[in-house]
């Protein structure tokens, strides 16, 4: 049974609502003012998102926006720059926090068919030392990208790639939960050899808001330094912080539920010819319409109790804790519904 929705939404796995359980550990948070370092229960959680990912220090922020932003600002001084993907989160969808707010330059790169990046494409934008180019000084990765989890060896390679060519090394690790339950592996396995790591508390995992940046502990005091600047400091946050400790006890190993959910959903929509399947890519699923299909698919199933989102050439399906087998079952027959009626018409 989906928690607490009147309505079977796929856009994203942020729209996840707090459980019971969640609800329950916030109204009884202990707290403290987390800008002076005393809100116990802020404190618990980024001993055990460090315990978990195997890093010396954690820093709890309001949101991934600003925990990546904060991880660019530390790790970078103004004037230089930083490699990414060209559909990356931290360079596309965070309206270029990184080049307005600290003056860094972006080197966006294709991303590779599996969301990694092609490390020799990577190592032929790194700049020369030269006064006419600015100074390449991190990678950044992302890990789901798209919904893959990014191979175990890539991630291996690009540890030793980036120490040999002297640049940090960046996760934006928003769903690294799911790579870790899709490839059975420990967390820690995905993460050695980063410089910092970033961490979604309020997809996938349940909890209502808060993301946390990892790394050393030099690091993440300079990084504390940057949350206040950029208005990340939060005074009793442990009521949310609490929502994020049960969303790491009690959250990752369900992650596997919404991995079959999009799997189900993958098998069913590949029965209709009309539809270009892209999935599952651990709890995603794309479909690839015309423009204008899409619409008319968005309008038809949203009369019908269905929520999508379609981009300019696809339709990204997420399940999450409000998905449920039952809703599966509904939206594949629902988008059945939808062709056979455009085939009659």
């Amino acid at each position: 049974m989906r928690i607490f929705f009147t309505v079977i939404d796929l856009r994203s796995d942020t729209v996840t609502r707090p459980t019971p359980t969640m609800r329950a550990a916030m109204a009884q948070a202990e707290v403290g003012d987390d800008v002076y370092g005393e809100d116990p229960t802020v404190n618990r959680l980024q001993s055990l998102i460090c315990e978990r990912l195997g890093f010396e220090a954690a820093l709890f922020l309001p949101s991934g926006t600003q925990s990546n932003l904060c991880a660019l600002l530390t790790h970078c001084r103004r004037g230089d720059e930083y490699v990414a993907g060209q559909t990356a989160h931290a360079y596309r969808y965070e309206g270029g926090g990184a080049a307005i707010v600290g003056g860094i330059q972006p080197q966006p790169l294709e991303f590779q068919i599996d969301g990694t990046l092609d490390l020799d494409e990577v190592a032929a934008v790194i700049k020369p030392n030269d006064p006419h180019f600015t100074n390449t000084r991190l990678l950044c990765l992302e890990n789901t990208q798209w919904g893959k989890a990014l191979p175990l060896d890539y991630l291996q390679r690009a540890v030793s790639f980036a120490r040999t060519k002297g640049l940090l090394l960046h996760l934006d690790g928003a769903r690294i939960f799911n790579a870790s339950v899709a490839q059975n592996v420990d967390v820690c396995k995905i993460t050695r050899g980063f410089d910092s790591v970033s961490v979604c508390l309020s997809k996938g995992l349940g909890a209502p808001v808060g993301s946390v940046l990892c790394g050393s502990t030099e690091f993440i005091e300079r990084a504390h330094r940057w949350r206040k600047v950029v208005g990340g400091g939060m005074r009793q946050a442990g009521i949310v912080a609490a929502a994020g400790i049960v969303a790491l006890e009690e959250g990752v190993d369900r992650l596997a539920e919404d991995h079959a959910h999009a799997a189900a959903l993958a098998d069913g929509l590949k029965n209709i010819d009309e539809l270009s399947v892209d999935g599952p890519h651990t709890n995603m699923v794309f479909l690839t319409l015309s423009p204008i299909v899409a619409q008319d698919l968005k309008v038809y199933v949203r009369e019908r109790g269905i929520i999508v989102a379609p981009t300019a050439d696809r339709v990204r399906l997420v399940t999450h804790l409000g998905v449920c087998t039952e809703d599966v079952s509904t939206v594949i027959n629902v988008c059945k519904d939808f062709f056979a009626t455009r085939k009659a018409a």
